[in-house]
């Protein structure tokens, strides 16, 4: 199974209500929100939703929201400043990366240059706020401050370990927790504010989301090594080309002391990049790394036993863990 289209219909079936048009009114919100700055922008930036994704984040505002929020106006807000939010630290990391695809299609870097991608990303970031303060609480917009100002310090700290393959452990999941888990945090908490929810439960789903946030970082990062291209829409590596040292190399790294002495810069190919995939495989490190993300994922469904959430409500939340901990690509 993966956490594809497929799954996320499941989800949605898990959780019924109105929980379909609820993603559908999101989505049209998303289009409508890209569309309304100028042809360029909109063009950019409406390719960049377009392109879609597996649409996690909005789905965690919903479900952690419940049915009891459905016809709340902050609810669909929430869910599309969370998607605008991720979209654009996704144009903007393929411009520090200097990444030509993204899910397989050449990215707004590729199509546009610095300059254009650099914009798009930046009015994804600023229509998520002023929708969020057009309908949401002053508590969801704290949230979805916190949670941007996290992805950049995870950035800072990426770029800092660059080319590092002595990068500790503890390191390497503070960054996994401030660049990817803090968004599915906040997603938790912007649909759990938007119910309404006791301060209790929305720090509960928080640290849910949080825990198969990490996670799921730490199998994208398997993936990475482990993925094959017509999957993942890009080589093997792609994290060792630009220097981004990750859990499995940190790992293979205790096994194979030859890895130890690898100088990551002297990778520069998509070729070399793939050898050094090959070695990283061969130590066990995949499975090992794979396997610490399961048992986030374990813990953090363990989590929701203790929670008032409606029975549709709670099979939905678990079956996002199991699609996170199945995920492929």
């Amino acid at each position: 199974m993966s956490a594809g289209a497929a799954t996320v219909e499941g989800i949605v079936r898990a959780a019924g209500g109105d929980v379909p048009q609820l993603l559908a009114r999101v989505e049209e919100r998303l289009v409508a929100l890209a569309a309304g700055h100028g042809p360029v922008l909109a063009q950019y930036a409406g390719n960049t939703i377009a392109a879609g994704g597996k649409r996690l984040r909005p789905l965690l505002v919903l479900l952690a929201a419940g049915p009891r929020a459905a016809g709340r106006p902050e609810l669909i807000a929430a869910a599309a400043a969370v998607e605008l939010i991720h979209s654009a630290t996704l144009v903007h990391d393929d411009v520090l990366d200097g990444a030509a695809l993204r899910r397989g299609v050449p990215t707004v870097w590729a199509q546009g240059g610095r300059a254009l991608a650099v914009a798009t990303g930046d009015l994804l970031f600023s229509r998520a706020f002023a929708e969020l303060t057009r309908a949401g609480s002053l508590a969801q917009v704290q949230s979805l401050s916190r949670a941007t100002s996290a992805l950049a310090e995870g950035e800072l700290l990426q770029r800092q370990d660059a080319w590092d393959p002595a990068v500790p452990i503890e390191r390497y999941l503070l960054r996994c927790e401030l660049k990817t888990a803090r968004l599915f945090e906040a997603s938790c908490e912007l649909g759990a504010l938007a119910a309404q929810a006791p301060a209790e439960q929305v720090a509960a789903l928080g640290a849910f989301g949080s825990a198969i946030g990490v996670a799921f970082q730490l199998l994208d990062d398997v993936i990475d090594v482990a993925g094959p291209a017509e999957l993942t829409g890009k080589h093997r590596g792609t994290d060792l080309l630009d220097g981004t040292v990750t859990l499995p190399l940190i790992l293979a790294r205790e096994r194979d002391p030859g890895l130890a002495a690898v100088d990551l810069r002297a990778i520069a190919t998509a070729a070399q990049a793939e050898a050094l995939c090959g070695r990283i495989a061969a130590t066990g490190a995949l499975e090992d790394a794979q396997a610490r993300a399961l048992e986030m994922v374990e813990n953090a469904k363990l989590g929701l036993g203790a929670l008032d959430l409606e029975d549709g409500q709670r099979r939905a939340l678990n079956l996002v863990a199991t699609s996170v901990a199945d995920r492929r690509a």
